[in-house]
This record gives structure tokens, C-alpha cells and sequence, in this order.
């Protein structure tokens, strides 16, 4: 049988040198260069990144406007080939040799090919998909696993809570690949400079996205659920994203508490974890618990 065909999605922003050392990892990597492709998406005013290329493994450059970090992902995997998807950061590298057959063998465990997988890397480990991996089937059915409401964090979040609701409902679909190990080379960890593209961002504008699509992952994983056990799938419908920030401290606690702790479609740990860490990124948003999270 051909193996599958593997897309990373990478956005990347005045970063050509960490382009390359990720390309190189990739090729040094890839036991078959043949079955991976790179979709790289590249701002327009960037151009000092619109040469970026491998000899090695196939790249395929989009260059247009400055997006969300969820429109560009979106974007990437609308060109995107792959039968296995994954979002990359330019910020990584790839340490594992033959991580694409690790991969695969991953992806042919699941007939129906509806999984959330992610590598080790080295830093969030098995508590986060720091790099999900999704199969094309199941970014069909999600049909946004990608929302461009995102700005530049959480996706990674996001698609951990709609598996956790999956696997809450009896569908364990979450796999963690120890041995293959994505490095995530953040500067939080020491092992980068703290440049102008980490500057820009800003650490905590998505929390309350997060939050305010809770229907959507809702409705993500009831069409993922639907899907396994043969109904009818739930209509696709948009999340609505909104900004909503309630007065004074204790009502930020209750409304974290309301939001979470007592959402029966997830497991008890992750609601309580949620609870927590969301508290406390607010907390740290303000100076009060700096610096409180990663």
C-alpha cells in the first residue's frame, strides 16, 4: 500500500534562518521525503522569507496578507495535499529519524481515521498537543479545526478540549508519541532569543476566544462522536466569538467556575484544570501571580 501523504502546515513571520533549520531537521529526518510536504505560509511584507525552499522535501510557499494564526493555518491546509496533517512552528525541530513511518503507523491504527495525535516536545510533553496532528477526515468533519478567531495561541488547546470531550464520552482518541520528539526551541525554555515575532504577540488576547467557543468545540465533538457511532451528524454551525469580561475578581472566578467546572461534556480533571489555569492567567494578566504560567 502507498503511505500516506504528510502536510505540516508552517506559518512563519522574519524567522528565515529557524525556516531553514527546521527544513534541515526534516531532511535529515524524513526516512521517505517523497510522502511529506511543507505549506508554508509567508506575509506578503516579509520578503525576506519569500525565497525559502528545500532541495530535499517538497515546499509549497503561499505569500499574502498578514492573518490570524488560524487563518493562516486554514489557509495552509487548504493547500495542503496530506492524507495526515500537522501544524509546525518555525520555532521546532524535528529530532526523531523516521518519525514519518512513527507517524504513519500512528495514523493505521484507526480505520475511521478519527484521532488527535502529538510528538514530545520536550517542554508541555503529554500534558499538551503543542503540535497537533489530525488526520484529513477529521479536519473534514471538524470543517474548522483551525478557527481564525484565534490570533496566535490556543489552537492547540482547542483541539485538546473537543478529544477530551470525545474521550469523555467513551471514544479514547488521543495519542501521545512519546518517542517522537518535535523540539519546541522557545525562548520561555532558554532555548531561543526573545525576538520581535515573540514581542508581537500577545500572550494572553486569546483567552478569552478560548473561551467564548465552547459551543463550537462542543458541536466539534458531537459531529466526531455522531461519526463513530453511525448517526446522523449535527449541523456545522459557526462558534461565535465574543469578548466578555466580568467586574472584579470574584466574578471572574465564578464565571471560570460556570464555564468549566460544571461542563458535564468533560472530564472532571481537565474541567478542574481549566478552572485553575484560566483563574490564574487572568491573575497573571494583571501582575498579581506574574509570572504564574508558562
Amino acid at each position: 500500500m502507498t503511505s500516506p501523504l504528510i502536510s505540516l502546515l508552517l506559518p512563519t513571520r522574519g524567522r528565515p534562518i529557524l525556516v531553514e533549520r527546521l527544513l534541515r531537521s526534516i531532511a535529515e529526518t524524513t526516512s521517505q521525503p517523497e510522502r511529506v510536504e511543507v505549506i508554508l505560509y509567508v506575509d506578503e511584507d516579509d520578503t525576506g522569507s519569500h525565497y525559502l525552499d528545500s532541495e530535499d522535501v517538497s515546499v509549497v510557499r503561499i505569500i499574502g496578507p498578514k492573518m490570524s494564526m488560524g487563518g493562516y493555518n486554514t489557509a495552509c491546509l487548504a493547500r495542503a495535499q496530506g492524507d495526515i496533517i500537522i501544524l509546525a512552528n518555525d520555532d521546532m525541530i524535528i529530532q526523531t529519524p523516521d518519525w514519518d513511518g512513527k507517524v504513519v503507523e500512528m495514523d493505521a491504527e484507526f480505520i475511521d481515521k478519527i484521532y488527535l495525535s502529538y510528538s514530545n516536545d520536550l517542554n508541555k510533553r503529554r500534558s499538551l498537543c503543542t503540535f497537533p496532528i489530525l488526520s484529513r477526515c477529521s479536519c473534514e468533519l471538524l470543517v474548522e479545526p483551525y478557527p481564525a478567531a484565534y490570533r496566535g495561541a490556543f489552537i492547540d488547546v482547542h483541539l485538546f478540549d473537543i478529544f477530551k470531550r470525545l474521550q469523555h464520552a467513551g471514544f479514547d482518541r488521543i495519542r501521545y508519541l512519546d518517542d517522537v520528539v518535535f523540539e519546541h526551541l522557545h525562548y520561555r525554555t532558554g532555548k531561543a532569543v526573545y525576538d520581535e515575532t515573540y514581542k508581537k504577540r500577545a500572550r494572553f488576547e486569546d483567552d478569552w476566544t478560548f473561551i467564548s467557543m465552547a459551543d463550537g468545540r462542543s458541536t466539534g465533538a458531537k459531529r466526531l462522536l455522531s461519526t463513530l457511532q453511525g448517526e446522523v451528524l449535527p449541523t456545522f454551525k459557526k462558534a461565535e466569538c465574543y469578548d466578555y469580561l466580568p467586574l472584579g475578581i470574584p466574578g471572574v472566578v465564578s464565571y471560570f467556575w460556570s464555564k468549566f467546572l460544571f461542563n458535564k461534556e468533560l472530564p472532571l480533571r481537565w474541567r478542574a484544570f481549566l478552572g485553575y489555569w484560566f483563574i490564574g492567567r487572568y491573575l497573571a494578566a494583571r501582575g498579581y501571580l506574574w509570572p504564574f504560567v508558562q
